[in-house]
């Protein structure tokens, strides 16, 4: 059997089949701009950046699409607090979103499309739901959609429709006819952006971006639609109504989610005090030691992000490219220890034992071809394991490695171990050579 992925719609491991043999479709809802980009958003897009390289891996070809929502309610409203132009905030946000993913050592989508790119598409979309029946209208609100039309709505968050429907009102709206019905187009308030449209000056809902990117992008049904596990309800099961209502045809066959972040064991949020931007953590760990630490997980799992955790992961993945940095090269692949390495990649990216299956292979004395082996396993974690970096040592780390050899030739041998402890309480690590040492971070 090949590849094996959990399937959040029918909540069982399937087996992987494209649409089209050797072609994969796969669309990830991509971040909303309004602010620097998180953990969360790390985790999201380490967890889809492996599933891609994997595929490619696997000897697909991907197209991969990930949008950038750059117009949206908490968009309006964080640029009016910093009294800031839309165009400015969503412009600077977007950059800082790409640079920080690119020393995560993520991958650009193939196409990366902006919501705003795309607003053609989405009142054809609104029209094509009002053709068929499934749209009302709230004056002085919007256009909204009716999920009581819609029979299978619930079937991805597997809740029950007739708890969702008329007499469950939202206080925010009591004009809406049930609980989980949602705008499609939203009238605009003075001074907000705004669009023309048959039913009036606006902008679209947040839910509709995305299945009128996915149709135009990739039309339906697509291989893969992704995303965190927070938007299972109410984003994606708000996408499936829309376009398979528009468009008459099944979605994706796929819907893969990756988990949340916690902070000290609990959930990280704003309010909480206990959010992370990518670029606080990268004050103090390097891009490919945060990603280590994010894949040393299986990513349908929740992630306690402490900097315990944090530093154990920078100590292992240092200890293992020293260790790639003394192996010398045979020119040949270790086809057992790549078996190995698919089966567990095959078992829904189970990155934990894909990596247990890398330290293996560099502990063991015996194995040939480790380099190319590494090097094929790396197209798929993305760890940088054969880059040879450059190492700074601070004065005082190199005052008392000198110290320490002074010590060694004299034969004080307590003193010498003593200097060993502190160098690497510096982080180094300080090994004897027959020629002398060898100094590497810890």
């Amino acid at each position: 059997m090949g590849l094996l992925l959990y399937n959040t719609l029918t909540r069982k491991k399937e087996e992987f089949k494209p649409i089209k043999p050797g072609n994969v479709g796969m669309y990830v809802c991509g971040p909303t701009v309004n602010n620097v980009p998180h953990l969360g958003h790390a985790r999201a897009q380490i967890s889809f950046d492996i599933l891609r390289r994997y595929l490619i891996f696997s000897g697909y070809k991907v197209k991969f699409v990930s949008n950038i929502t750059d117009i949206e309610d908490k968009i309006i409203n964080k640029a009016k607090e910093l009294n800031e132009s839309i165009e400015s905030l969503t412009k600077r946000n977007t950059l800082a979103h790409l640079k920080d993913y690119f020393l995560l050592n993520i991958g650009k989508p193939d196409v990366q499309p902006k919501a705003t790119e795309y607003v053609k598409e989405m009142i054809e979309l609104v029209k094509k739901l009002e053709e068929k029946g499934y749209t009302y209208l709230i004056e002085g609100d919007g256009v909204y959609y009716d999920v009581s039309k819609f029979k299978d709505y619930g079937n991805l968050s597997h809740q029950n429709i007739e708890n969702l429907k008329s007499g469950a009102r939202v206080k925010a709206n009591e004009e809406k006819k049930n609980k989980e019905d949602f705008v499609l187009w939203k009238f605009s308030k003075p001074g907000e952006p705004e669009w023309d449209s048959p039913w009036g000056a606006g902008r679209p809902g947040w839910h509709a971006e995305c299945s009128a990117m996915s149709y135009s992008i990739l039309g339906l049904p697509f291989d893969i639609h992704g995303g965190g596990q927070d938007l299972i309800f109410p984003h994606h099961e708000d996408e499936i109504a829309q376009s398979e209502a528009a468009y008459g045809k099944k979605i994706a066959n796929f819907w893969i989610h990756n988990g949340m972040i916690n902070v000290d064991k609990v959930k990280m949020s704003k309010s909480l005090g206990n959010f992370r931007t990518i670029k606080d953590v990268l004050k103090n760990y390097n891009g490919t030691v945060i990603r280590y630490f994010i894949i040393s997980n299986q990513y349908r799992q929740a992630i306690d992000f402490n900097k315990k955790i944090l530093d154990d992961s920078k100590t292992a993945y240092e200890r293992l490219k020293n260790i790639i940095f003394d192996i010398r090269d045979d020119k040949k692949k270790n086809e057992e220890y790549l078996d190995e390495f698919r089966k567990a990649m095959d078992d829904d990216l189970n990155t934990p034992k894909a990596l247990a299956v890398l330290w293996n292979l560099v502990r063991d004395e015996k194995a040939k071809g480790k380099l190319n082996t590494i090097k094929e396993m790396d197209k798929v974690l993305g760890l940088s394991l054969l880059e040879k970096e450059k190492i700074v040592i601070p004065k005082d780390v190199k005052e008392l490695v000198e110290q320490r050899e002074e010590t060694r030739k004299a034969k004080d041998w307590k003193l010498a171990d003593e200097l060993r402890k502190k160098i690497s309480e510096k982080g180094f690590m300080v090994e004897d050579k027959k020629e002398g040492y060898k100094l590497s971070k810890r």
